[in-house]
Parts: structure tokens; C-alpha cells; sequence
């Protein structure tokens, strides 16, 4: 069997694979399109927990953006930094630590907002490299003693689709902070993590654009208050449920691909640069995690999903496939962690057990691949979404009796979460990325370590907890509700709501 590789050239990339993707050529904006740029920056105060006590903190978010641009464009803000100046008592840790450099990692939370309809952004990865941390009497010129480290990096696109004033805001600031020591090697601990807070009473504008309607792009923007919807382009949900024959269909597309592939090899895939289509979305997942050896469930989230799309793109027409990889993480009160959820079981069968659970989630962000196959109608695709975990349990009663386990009762390694859903584009069912579904798998729980604070309970909770190797023990459902995607912040899905898990 052979893929006739003129024919799936000329397949469109649609839209609505995975129901959040574009036709990459339509965001490249045409000359006529481009406008004056405005070097723009605002200066914040922000207060960030340290070990030392909650502390003051400097920052300067500056970027180059356009002065307006028409409903629906692409807009990217360039030469992005920001810069964060950190007191020396918030420095103090490093020095105990013997530290020589201090370099960070920065995701900032930008609000864009027209008229009245407002999403955040999640400008990730934004790097600041190592610097020396100065000695007292050193640093900072206006403050010695002080260090300011400045992040920069490439950050997701932003579009509007109504005519009005646009504004770009800073909020939420997260750091991770890695010091090393004099011959480079990671103190102990390697690393901070600080969520901080813009300090009450500022104005975090940083940027304005004039958006202005596609019908006359030499008209006057409108002023706040008289911008006028547009029609919304968001293709039909999806239906409830989807056919059972689905997870077979996608099956054996696949397999006719590879038995393609082994006659014709010359497979043609085209990789789409990120910058082309990487954006941010936000949405809420809610489900329930089974505890096979409790004979019980735990409810899981809300969890808030900070999410990038489309990392990587390719569009392989000989194969006829579509991949995409997205990241996510997940973030409460600014950690990457679900909401601690507080749970009872039966313990070994008669005992009943309380104890809250919280699911830290390590390493990079969770993955999410999108493998959609074009040669058929309904777009069938199948997505797989991997976290890495950490779960710790604290607040635990036995027979409403308290049990004190410490305050580092946890796995003693991290474990792979793996969930999958099935959909297709045509017409939309089941699960897609940008709609949200039920996403369903299984995790197997390692053993614990770190529990107890006068004795050794590590074998309890590992007798009644941690899975004998089968990831079958572990059951887990989870329901995503659609995307609030950051280029339509005044879609049906913005602000992101909460969906209702299914059981």
C-alpha cells in the first residue's frame, strides 16, 4: 500500500486538529499589516515568601510591542526581559549555603485584556544566567549588598478579536532560583522556588494597543466602551461521548500507515516553527483517583492548568498524520502542585484513615501529544498527557485518632501519570485539547519514605498505599474543561471555568 504523497500534499491543515490549531501561513502577518513599534516598560513591586520572611522585591518587565494591530492578528512581543532585583536579606540563604552564582528561571503572568473580556498569558522560561552573588558592601549600586538578575527569552503571541484599546498587565511572578557553588557544582539544596505577588496599589499597564476592525484598518481605534463584537469563529463542540468503535478506528489508520511506510519509506514530514503557532491557554481538570489497595477514591483538583500549545508541530502528508506536543503545568496558590485533598479510607479493610494528599508535580512540564490521522473523514486523533508526581500526605487520623507523620511524609521517588483520551475533529467528539473530555489511565504508586515524626511509619504506608507494581491498581479519571486560549481572551471559555468530574 502507498501514500500518494501529491494527493495529501494538497490536504489543508485544518483548524480544528486537536481543535486549537491555525493553518501556519495565516499567522504570518503581511506586510501591510505592520505597524510602529513602542519599546515599552513598567517597573513593580512585588513580595516574594524567602526563608527569610516575605521580602520586597524590585522588578522592571519591559518588551517591544506594536503600537496597534488589526482584530485577529498575531501580535508578538519581542526582546522580552524581566529584570529582578533581590535584597540581601532575601540572599542570605545563598550565602549559608556557600553559594558563588545564583541564576533563575522566570514565568510571569501577563493579563491581556480588551473592553471587558480578559486571559492570561504565561510568558515560561523566561532565563536569567548565573551571577555572583555579591559580598556585603557589593551588588547593586542602589542597594549593595543587592543582586538583579534579568530573564529573557521568547514568549507566546497574543491576538485580539474585537476593535478596542488593548492592554498588556504583569501579575503572578514565579522564580526558580538554582545556586552553585565556587567549582560549580549545586549547593544543598540546589535550588528555591518563590511565588510572589504584585504589591497592592500599583499600575501594572505595561503596554497599550490600538486594535482596530478588519473592515477599515486606516479607521480611528475605538475609545474604551465602544468596541463591537465580532463573530466568534469557534467551530461546533463537541458531542457528548464518542463512538465505541473509535480507539479501534484510530488503531488500525495507524496501522495502515506503517504498512505504507515500509513500501514507500521516503516519508515527506513538515516540521512548523513554534514561533509560528506556540501559544498559552488556561482551563480547570477536575476526576477522581482510585486507591486500589483502600478500596476507595480520592477527589482530585480543581487543578488549574497553565498550558502551551503547540511546542512542536508536524505535518507528515506522506504518513498522513498530524503530531503535536503542548505542555502543561499545574499551579495553586503558585506551586506546581494539585489542591490538597482530603480523603478517608478503610485501611486494610476496618480502619478508617484521614489524611490529606497533595500531588506535587516535578521535573519538566507535563506533556501532551496530540496524534491525529488525515486521511479520513472525522480527523480521528488520539492525546496523551504525562506529569510526573509527587504525592505527600499530611494531617493523617487513624480511628480519629491524630498520627503524626512528619512534615516530609511522600514517595520516595517521583511517579509517571499517564492519561489518555480519544476524539476526532469532524464532527467534534470526545476528547479534544482545546474542548476538554474525560481523560482516563493508571499510575503506579511507589513507596513512601520520610514518615514519621518519632518513629519509622514508612512500612504502613507502603503496606497500604503503594501499588505491587501493576499501574492497573491505580485508576484515574480526569474531566478538563475548554480552553480560555490567550489569542481569544474574550472567547465563550474565558475566564476558565471549573467542569464537574465524572466518576
Amino acid at each position: 500500500m502507498t501514500v500518494d504523497a501529491r494527493a495529501a500534499a494538497r490536504r489543508p491543515i485544518h483548524w480544528a486538529v486537536g481543535g486549537a490549531l491555525v493553518v501556519a501561513t495565516a499567522l504570518v502577518p503581511s506586510a501591510e499589516s505592520a505597524a510602529a513599534e513602542q519599546k515599552s516598560e513598567v517597573s513593580l513591586r512585588y513580595t516574594c515568601p524567602f526563608p527569610s520572611g516575605p521580602e520586597e522585591v524590585d522588578v522592571v518587565v519591559s518588551a517591544v510591542l506594536p503600537t496597534s494591530a488589526r482584530t485577529g492578528e498575531e501580535i508578538r512581543p519581542a526582546q522580552v526581559a524581566v529584570e529582578v532585583t533581590l535584597p540581601p536579606t532575601a540572599l542570605a540563604r545563598f550565602a549559608g549555603l556557600d553559594a558563588a552564582t545564583l541564576s533563575a528561571v522566570a514565568r510571569l503572568t501577563v493579563r491581556n485584556t480588551v473592553g471587558d473580556k480578559s486571559a492570561d498569558a504565561s510568558w515560561q522560561d523566561l532565563t536569567a544566567p548565573p551571577a555572583d552573588l555579591p559580598t556585603p558592601g557589593e551588588g547593586d549600586s542602589q542597594d549593595p549588598g543587592a543582586l538583579t538578575l534579568t530573564a529573557t527569552g521568547d514568549v507566546p503571541t497574543v491576538s485580539f478579536g474585537s476593535p478596542g484599546r488593548a492592554t498588556l498587565a504583569p501579575d503572578a511572578l514565579a522564580l526558580a532560583l538554582t545556586s552553585l557553588t565556587e567549582s560549580g557544582e549545586p549547593t544543598t539544596p540546589p535550588g528555591l522556588d518563590v511565588a510572589c505577588t504584585p504589591a497592592p496599589g500599583q499600575e501594572p499597564e505595561l503596554a497599550a494597543i490600538a486594535i482596530r476592525g478588519d473592515q477599515d484598518p486606516t479607521a480611528p481605534a475605538p475609545r474604551p466602551g465602544e468596541s463591537e463584537p465580532v463573530p466568534d469563529p469557534t467551530p461546533t463542540r463537541p458531542a457528548e461521548g464518542l463512538p465505541p468503535t473509535a480507539r479501534e478506528k484510530i488503531d488500525a489508520l495507524t496501522e495502515k500507515r506503517r504498512e505504507a511506510l515500509e513500501d514507500d519509506p521516503g516519508s515527506c514530514p513538515i516540521e512548523i516553527p513554534p514561533e509560528w503557532v506556540m501559544t498559552t491557554a488556561e482551563t480547570y481538570a477536575a476526576g477522581y483517583a482510585n486507591a486500589a489497595k483502600l478500596d476507595g477514591a480520592a477527589a482530585l483538583g480543581p487543578a488549574f492548568m497553565k498550558v502551551v500549545l503547540n511546542k512542536r508541530y508536524i505535518n507528515d502528508s506522506c504518513a498522513s498524520t498530524v503530531d503535536v506536543s503542548s505542555e502543561v503545568n499545574f499551579d495553586y496558590e503558585g506551586k506546581r502542585q494539585l489542591p490538597p485533598t482530603k480523603a478517608t479510607f478503610l485501611s486494610y479493610g476496618f480502619m478508617p484513615t484521614t489524611a490529606t494528599m497533595t500531588l506535587e508535580q516535578v521535573g519538566p512540564p507535563a506533556a501532551i501529544h496530540t496524534h491525529t490521522v488525515t486521511n479520513t473523514p472525522t480527523y480521528p486523533e488520539e492525546t496523551t498527557v504525562t506529569a510526573q508526581l509527587v504525592m505527600r500526605l499530611s494531617d493523617v487520623e487513624v480511628n480519629g485518632v491524630p498520627l503524626d507523620v512528619g512534615p516530609d511524609c511522600r514517595t520516595e521517588r517521583p511517579f509517571e501519570q499517564v492519561l489518555k483520551g480519544y476524539g476526532q475533529s469532524y464532527p467534534p467528539a470526545g476528547y479534544l485539547v482545546a474542548y476538554g473530555g474525560t481523560l482516563t489511565g493508571y499510575a503506579h504508586i511507589p513507596p513512601f519514605e520520610g514518615c514519621g515524626a518519632t518513629e519509622d511509619l514508612d512500612p504502613i504506608f507502603t503496606s497500604a498505599i503503594s501499588s505491587p507494581g501493576k499501574k492497573a491498581d491505580n485508576y484515574t479519571k480526569m474531566t478538563q474543561a475548554p480552553l480560555c486560549v490567550a489569542t481569544n481572551p474574550e472567547g465563550p471559555d474565558c475566564p476558565p471555568r471549573v467542569p464537574d468530574p465524572e466518576r
